[in-house]
């Protein structure tokens, strides 16, 4: 992500050769670059990093290099330097400089009095994972986190990588602006929290490129199958669209849309999304396709809702430990409650499919006894202890903020209407978000700024007591486990709950406002 880091400093690029990754200095500014070559036999990414000092002739201190242990949006410490072997540093006479590790991911190298250093490492690569690095014997997915280290204290600087691709191989594509050859693609990123939100897919995968509003796109997708036949890119469009009218800007030049074989899961990225897949745009009916584009549209919406509209935790980011952050449930919750929203608004979905969706989201949420032992906002917290909690009472004594979240999102989109007599709503909340904390101040917000805000969207005229009262009871369905009044809530906006099945649908009577209320809500 880019964030605004606590330390600035300039570098410049370096020259680097063959395979494997490195990086150095602890106390002096240095000029930084990778080069990465892929080895598809032995499936491994080899790396190599030259670094210098710029303002001195030679380093006067150690280098301390770190690798995170864990990736911006995948909770889980997955330990990347699990994959690494033959770590090796050298001064620029090739002469073997001694190192120790400090800890689990932290290299020290005797670098004072060096002009410069060499680092170099093997990645091993055979994970089916958006998180970790995959390579084969026709493409390579290089997921950053588990391939490049950075200096101690010093993410906020610029660096290049360079990837030298096997014979063949024509494709190299990322977030990332690049140049490129035959052979390799070099790819600038201005810090190491950009090089770390951009992943990069190499091989022949098909490479769409289009125009959109003068923001350049490209679908990088290495399992193509009946893409030509789909209506997937035009549709894609249309969401951007709809997305860019509810947020009223854009907060990238180019966006790239990288769609994997088939696999598990998806990620979200500054200006990009990396997604398994069914591996096919061949669908066997609507139902799965409007699955699939809600899956890119969730990542999609992620650029805006975690990467800017975010959690003052979340950025920049300690990628040495867990970050723990109580407002999970709106950067997830809110935006599986948006991805159906902005597929409606695009005139992708119907009004019943879209209730269809969140009725999911209220079966989960309540066939689940965990939904009696742990708050939304809890949810948040362990998140580090139950993204792959496959224990048999997860269900028991846990929630998914996927499944309650968005059933909040849906009650606060309701609430900010009502009480402001469909004069604000959630649409409005989400903008102030984004632009005062994001685009004006350049940080995330504090739990206490978020419900602050959600009370300022609230009030409206003389309507301040009822507001204060509105907020404070949503703030108590996210903190506590109480039972939720939806009748009472859904009632308000003409809809109605089947407590049996968990099916929303619409009220067949509806008074003037209770009409006027769920047009804001389902754009009917």
């Amino acid at each position: 992500m880019l964030f605004q880091a606590i330390m600035k400093r300039i570098f410049s690029t370096f020259i680097a050769v063959a395979m494997v990754v490195s990086l150095c200095f602890a106390t002096d500014k240095a000029s930084m670059s990778f080069i990465v070559s892929i080895d598809t036999i032995g499936k491994y990414l080899n790396v190599e990093l030259y670094c210098a000092p710029e303002e001195t002739a030679a380093f006067t201190d150690a280098v301390e290099l770190h690798m995170p242990v864990w990736a911006p949006g995948y909770y889980l410490i997955v330990d990347f330097p699990k994959y690494l072997a033959d770590f090796s540093a050298s001064s620029e006479d090739g002469v073997a400089l001694g190192w120790t590790k400090k800890n689990k991911n932290a290299w020290i190298i005797d670098a004072a009095g060096k002009q410069s250093v060499k680092v170099s490492y093997r990645i091993y690569c055979n994970a089916r994972s958006v998180a970790e690095c995959r390579v084969e014997s026709n493409a390579a997915f290089i997921a950053p986190n588990g391939v490049f280290m950075y200096v101690e204290g010093q993410q906020n600087h610029p660096v290049d990588v360079t990837i030298n691709m096997p014979d063949g191989w024509k494709n190299c594509s990322s977030g990332m602006k690049k140049t490129s050859s035959t052979s390799s693609a070099t790819f600038h990123a201005d810090n190491f929290d950009t090089l770390f939100d951009s992943p990069i897919l190499c091989g022949n995968h098909l490479v769409d490129r289009f125009e959109l509003e003068g923001h350049e796109y490209e679908f990088a997708l290495e399992s193509p199958i009946g893409y030509e036949q789909s209506p997937f890119r035009e549709d894609f469009k249309k969401m951007v669209s709809a997305t860019t009218k509810l947020m009223g800007h854009v907060p990238y030049d180019n966006y790239c849309l990288i769609h994997l074989g088939k696999g598990p899961g998806g990620l979200e990225h500054l200006n990009s999304q990396a997604c398994y897949t069914e591996g096919t745009f061949m669908f066997e009916n609507n139902d799965e396709y409007i699955n699939y584009l809600d899956f890119a549209t969730h990542e999609y919406f992620h650029l805006y809702n975690v990467k800017h509209i975010r959690p003052i935790e979340l950025g920049p980011f300690d990628y040495d430990r867990e970050v723990f952050t109580p407002l999970l449930w709106v950067s997830e919750g809110f935006t599986c409650y948006y991805s159906a929203q902005i597929l409606r608004r695009a005139g992708l979905i119907s009004a019943e499919k879209q209730l269809g969706m969140y009725s999911e989201y209220f079966l989960n949420t309540e066939s689940s006894e965990g939904h009696n032992h742990m708050s939304l906002r809890q949810s948040s917290y362990d998140i580090w202890l139950n993204f792959f909690n496959k224990n048999d009472n997860r269900h028991d004594v846990t929630i998914s903020y996927y499944d309650k979240g968005p059933v909040l999102g849906l009650i606060f989109d309701i609430e900010l209407n009502r009480v402001s007599n469909c004069a604000r709503s959630l649409d409005d909340l989400m903008r102030l978000l984004y632009n005062r904390y994001d685009q004006q101040l350049g940080r995330g917000f504090t739990e206490d700024e978020f419900w602050q805000a959600t009370l300022e969207i609230a009030t409206t005229g003389d309507n301040s007591q009822e507001a204060a009262s509105a907020v404070k009871n949503l703030r108590r369905l996210v903190d506590t486990t109480d039972a939720i009044d939806y009748d009472k809530i859904l009632n308000a906006a003409g809809l109605q709950l089947d407590h049996t099945t968990w099916q929303l649908a619409k009220k067949d009577k509806c008074t003037k406002q209770q009409s006027k209320l769920r047009e804001k809500i389902i754009w009917e």
